[in-house]
């Protein structure tokens, strides 16, 4: 089976949604923890899954069971912690959601993870597509 990624920051609209409708992947799954500032532009919840159907003939789904918690993202983000601890603790939080148990392969076989981060080298996407990776093992992961 194959999980795309994606971010959505430093992409036009244009780019961002050519490059998942040739991507091959069926569905959308937002693993953002917040999905509706502003500050996520063409991408808030509602018109993206608007603009999935539309452009892209995607299904979108948001899926917070693979989000980090608030306090997360608060000490990596705005405290400006290590990615070490934020990975270590990211990582922790899968292995007691039991994400591997909880989220269907059905759900994920051919769907796109999607965060803001440009790349995904510090990225909770990535992060939950190896962790996926290690417990199924039969995902190929193509980061777009």
């Amino acid at each position: 089976m194959r999980l795309y990624t994606i971010g959505f920051t430093k992409k036009s609209a244009e780019t961002f949604f050519e490059t998942l409708r040739k991507s091959g992947a069926r569905r959308v799954l937002d693993v953002r923890l917040n999905n509706v500032s502003q500050l996520a532009g063409f991408t808030k919840k509602q018109d993206l899954a608007y603009f999935l159907s539309t452009i892209c003939g995607m299904e979108y789904k948001h899926v917070p069971l693979l989000a980090p918690t608030q306090d997360m993202l608060d000490e990596y983000k705005k405290h400006h912690g290590s990615w070490q601890d934020y990975e270590k603790k990211f990582l922790d939080l899968m292995r007691e959601r039991r994400i591997d148990q909880e989220i269907s392969k059905d759900l994920i076989a051919d769907a796109c993870l999607l965060c803001s981060e440009d790349k995904p080298l510090h990225c909770h996407r990535r992060l939950v597509a190896e962790y996926l990776v290690s417990h199924w093992r039969d995902i190929e992961v193509r980061h777009l």
